[in-house]
C-alpha cells in the first residue's frame, strides 16, 4: 500500500474531519449571526445606552419628529440629536435623573451617546429621506409607529420588495406634506383618489430601474 498512497495520505481521515468540523462550524455561526433580526430586520430591537422612550416624548409630550431629527427633510440621513438638544429640556426636567447620566457626560465632554442604529441599508443602496419626507410619506411608513414605542425597533424589512411596492405604486402610502409628522393620522375613507392627485401634482414619479437607488 505504501507504494501506492503517499505517507501524508495517513492523516487524510483527520484532515477531512477537521475541515467538517471547521466548515459546517463557520456554516453555522454564519447562518446564526446573519440569519437573525440585526440582519434580517424586522423585530431587530437592540439595548440602547440611554432608554430614551419615543412613547413619552412624541406621543404623550408631543414633540416633532424634527425637534429632534433636524437634519430629515433637507439631507439623505435623519440625524440622531447631539446631547445639548436632549438638555434644552433635561436641564431643567430630571436634571440629576442617574438615568441621563451618559446624556450629561455626553454635554459636557463632547463624547457622542453610543447609540445602536437600528434601520439599515445596505452600503450599495441609496436612499434620500428629504426625497422622501417632502413627498408626503411619512416616518410611520417605513418605521412604524415609533411614537407608541418605549423602545424602538424594526417593523418593516426595507428590502427590495418593500422599496418597489411603494415605487410602483405610492399613492396609497402618500399623505398631505402637513401630515407627514403627524404619526397617529390615518387617511379618511375615499383618500385613494386623493393621493393619486397628489402624485400627480407633485409629478412624484419614484421609478423603479435599478439606477434610481443603486448609483
Amino acid at each position: 500500500m505504501s507504494d501506492v498512497f503517499p505517507k501524508w495520505t495517513n492523516k487524510l481521515p483527520a484532515m477531512i474531519i477537521a475541515g467538517a468540523i471547521l466548515v459546517g462550524g463557520a456554516a453555522t455561526y454564519g447562518v446564526a449571526y446573519y440569519f437573525s433580526p440585526k440582519y434580517t430586520r424586522p423585530g431587530y430591537q437592540p439595548i440602547q445606552p440611554v432608554a430614551f422612550s419615543h412613547a413619552i416624548h412624541a406621543d404623550q409630550l408631543g414633540l416633532d419628529c424634527r425637534y429632534c431629527h433636524n437634519g430629515v427633510e433637507k439631507s439623505w440621513y435623519s440625524n440622531i440629536p447631539a446631547a445639548n438638544t436632549c438638555m434644552n429640556c433635561h436641564n431643567q426636567v430630571l436634571k440629576d435623573d442617574p438615568r441621563l447620566a451618559l446624556v450629561r457626560e455626553s454635554y459636557q465632554t463632547g463624547k457622542p451617546i453610543p447609540w445602536v442604529q437600528i434601520h439599515k441599508t445596505p452600503d450599495y443602496v441609496f436612499f434620500n429621506h428629504s426625497v422622501h419626507v417632502n413627498r408626503g410619506i411619512s416616518c410611520v411608513h417605513c418605521h412604524g409607529a415609533v411614537n407608541k414605542m418605549d423602545e424602538v425597533r424594526q417593523v418593516e424589512s426595507l428590502g427590495m420588495p418593500f422599496c418597489l411596492e411603494c415605487h410602483r405604486n405610492p399613492a396609497p402610502n402618500i399623505r398631505p406634506v402637513d401630515k407627514v409628522y403627524d404619526l397617529d393620522w390615518k387617511a379618511p375613507e375615499g383618500f385613494e383618489k386623493h393621493g393619486a392627485k397628489l402624485v400627480h401634482d407633485w409629478k412624484v414619479l419614484p421609478g423603479d430601474s435599478c439606477s434610481v437607488c443603486h448609483r
